[in-house]
């Protein structure tokens, strides 16, 4: 076999039309092996000899996609040092771009063994772990264009590949679950119609069935246990996984975008599947484990902020330049739209304490292509000072987990005071606009992948996780969920019309927010985990979204979302001020708050607990920025009346804001009225609202 030096850049494996370049970083390493696997599992066997700045580099002439290899690293064996190569292990390249097989959790994959880990394990892992595999990059994307949608104007779409399109009726069968299935017309019509404009994917980086959940039966569904931060996940592939998956993943984001909807990938790069000390050693332990993980004071153990065993050092550059090359490739090469960093909290602790002007967020700032795409924050992790809503750097969006709280709270008559939901109904002004963020930083979600769907939410007092096998001992324990008199499955219609009713008044007021509105896969179709809030592991129907033949709770959130889309006031770019605006006519505020009984809110009235209504006038002749060309935007006023008391209360329409009115949202209907069909009042009339309801009146401009 013909070796020829190649090069250091770019790392991972390189096709180029004739042979492939390798080059991997190891810092501690004495020497490493590139091994070429065979069909039958035999290994050639390539020393890297040539070396610059701790990158060992060859090229072979002849290599072609498909071809599976690894690395043996021979090095220094002292976990008290941080020191953990083992050339019996066959280690998957951190850059590879496609990852081939299964691990099997024989004990050779670890670098211990079981019982005694203080003792060196040298059986070979080659037949026991996945393989990295060389790619063809090369791909038709004809005229593919990223829609660029600006956050004002997006509706994000949380989904989960697998569980979204397993069980679709529409779907051929032998592509459910696979990126081709997210392709499929059906599930796009879907998507289309119910206007979703991003979605945003679970984990597809390439990841690991834990050890753990194998032993009990069940299986690593979300996929937050990251291997490969280049490789699509190789078993959401229709056709293979010897770099099949890459060319599939990239036909899916084609034609999500020949559709007008983006693809955002929630994304792992906090911590890795290798796990603590006692974790396997499957990549970059074996490479250069001191380089890649935050040791602690005894380095044979990992400090932890992400409570899964280990996280990654995020002051090395190494570690910076491996996070930054594969957010750039996602974009370049794969033309993703965005990205959700999961535990984003981590990323910005270069020591201890959480930095908000880490190095992470410096090399964002000033990266031609990575600053360009969407960058969304969980601005959390479960080290100390973790919780950071409101903290991340002005380029950022962020789940805003307060608003998730606050909403679920009014809704279910508990804690949330209506200053509080006030400014979550705006756009959390109180945590963005200090620092030049507007409204749409703010990334406004009742549920998502974590936690209870919508439709247990209102189904649940109590988590049941009995699945899981640790006795309902996971998964978060404080929902602010409310049952509605009942626990879990009821045939009470009371019951039932009150859930019905608490759905449709979760996803009104979600898409009637400033902000930028998130939708959990199948909650538009009522979708149910029988409350279990923690389905991490569970890869079966329990998870799957189930899609029903007619659905009135679908076509209410079409209509909301639509609302929304249709009128610009309810997705401005900038806060509200609270005070006339130049220019408008009338001399009326931008916003404007009332009591039930249509007169304009105290202090004394913000300020009382046990109040759970209010009237909330959006002035559409008073938004603030231009448009595109900076003209004036113009819309239609709406009256938005909220009633979550456990009674029924009379709403006044209030004076001076309009005298004719139309009701369009009136979440005690299981549709919204069809357009000019609904109830017309004037100013001063009383209006009847039910129990825990919302009433959305409009003025037409």
């Amino acid at each position: 076999m013909q070796v020829w030096p190649g090069q250091s850049y770019p790392l991972g494996a390189t096709y180029d039309g004739v042979g492939t370049n390798f080059a991997v970083f190891s810092e501690s390493a004495d020497r490493i092996e590139l091994c070429l696997l065979a069909a039958d599992g035999s290994e050639t066997a390539v020393e890297l000899r040539e070396t610059d700045a701790f990158v060992r580099h060859a090229y072979l002439p002849g290599v072609q996609p498909g071809q599976r290899y690894g690395f043996r690293v021979h090095g220094p064996y002292d976990p008290a040092r941080g020191r953990r190569h083992n050339s019996a292990k066959l280690l998957l390249d951190p850059y590879a771009k496609a990852m081939s097989g299964t691990i099997d959790w024989d004990e050779s994959v670890y670098g211990y063994h079981f019982g005694t880990p203080e003792r060196r394990n040298d059986l070979d892992s080659a037949t026991h772990t996945m393989h990295s595999v060389v790619i063809n990059p090369y791909f038709d994307w004809d005229n593919d264009r990223p829609p660029r949608t600006e956050y004002h104007r997006s509706v994000l779409y949380e989904a989960h590949v697998k569980g979204l399109t397993m069980l679709h009726p529409g779907i051929p069968e032998e592509i459910r679950g696979t990126y081709a299935a997210l392709a499929h017309p059906a599930l796009i019509e879907h998507l289309a119609k119910l206007g979703i404009t991003a979605i945003e994917l679970m984990p597809v980086h390439q990841f690991v069935r834990d050890h753990r959940l194998r032993d009990l039966g069940l299986t690593n569904y979300w996929g937050y246990n990251t291997i490969g931060f280049f490789a699509p996940h190789g078993s959401y592939s229709s056709v293979g996984d010897r770099g099949q998956q890459v060319q599939e993943f990239k036909s899916m984001v084609k034609a999500l975008h020949a559709a007008g909807i983006e693809v955002i990938l929630d994304v792992v790069y906090n911590h890795t599947a290798e796990g603590n000390h006692l974790g396997p050693t499957l990549s970059m332990r074996g490479l250069d484990n001191a380089s890649y993980y935050r040791l602690a004071a005894d380095r044979r153990y990992y400090m932890d902020t992400t409570g899964t065993g280990n996280s990654l050092l995020m002051r090395s550059p190494h570690v910076l330049q491996l996070i930054m090359d594969s957010l750039r490739y996602w974009v370049t090469e794969m033309h993703v739209d965005g990205f959700r960093f999961d535990l984003a909290a981590t990323l910005a602790r270069q020591f201890h304490e959480v930095d908000r002007l880490s190095s992470f967020f410096d090399l964002v700032q000033q990266d031609p292509v990575v600053s360009q795409a969407k960058l969304i924050a969980e601005p959390w992790d479960v080290g100390e000072g973790g919780y950071q809503v409101g903290n991340f750097p002005p380029l950022w969006t962020e789940w805003n987990g307060m608003y998730r709280d606050t909403v679920r709270d009014l809704w279910r008559g508990e804690n949330a005071t209506l200053a509080e939901f006030g400014s979550r109904l705006t756009g959390s002004s109180d945590l963005y606009q200090d620092d030049g963020r507007r409204p749409i930083a703010s990334i406004n979600f009742v549920t998502c992948h974590d936690g209870f769907t919508l439709r247990d939410l209102v189904s649940y007092n109590d988590k049941h996780n009995e699945a899981n096998g640790e006795q309902s001992r996971d998964g978060e324990s404080f929902n602010r969920s409310w049952n509605c008199g009942a626990e879990g499955e009821s045939e009470d219609p009371a019951v039932l019309e009150l859930r019905a009713r608490q759905q449709r008044n979760f996803i009104a007021t979600l898409l009637l927010s400033q902000g930028v509105p998130m939708l959990s896969h199948g909650d538009e179709v009522g979708r149910t985990q029988h409350g279990n809030n923690n389905a991490y592991c569970q890869d079966n129907e329990l998870s799957w979204v189930s899609w029903p033949k007619e659905s009135q709770l679908l076509e209410f959130t079409q209509g909301m979302v639509w609302l929304r889309r249709n009128h610009p006031v309810f997705r401005r770019r900038r806060f509200f001020h609270g005070r006339p605006v130049s220019g408008t006519h009338e001399g009326l505020t931008d916003i404007a708050w009332f009591t039930p009984g249509g007169e304009e809110m105290t202090e004394q009235d913000w300020g009382a607990s046990y109040a759970k209504s209010l009237t909330v006038f959006l002035n559409g002749s008073a938004i603030s920025e231009p448009d595109r060309r900076g003209g004036t935007i113009t819309d239609d006023s709406f009256l938005l009346m909220f009633n979550a008391h456990y009674e029924s209360l009379q709403f006044t329409v209030p004076a001076g804001h309009g005298e004719q009115w139309q009701v369009v949202v009136d979440t005690t209907l299981a549709t919204l009225p069809t357009p000019g069909s609904g109830l017309r009042v004037k100013a001063g009339d009383g209006l009847w609202l039910a129990d825990r309801s919302l009433l959305v009146l409009r003025r037409p401009a």
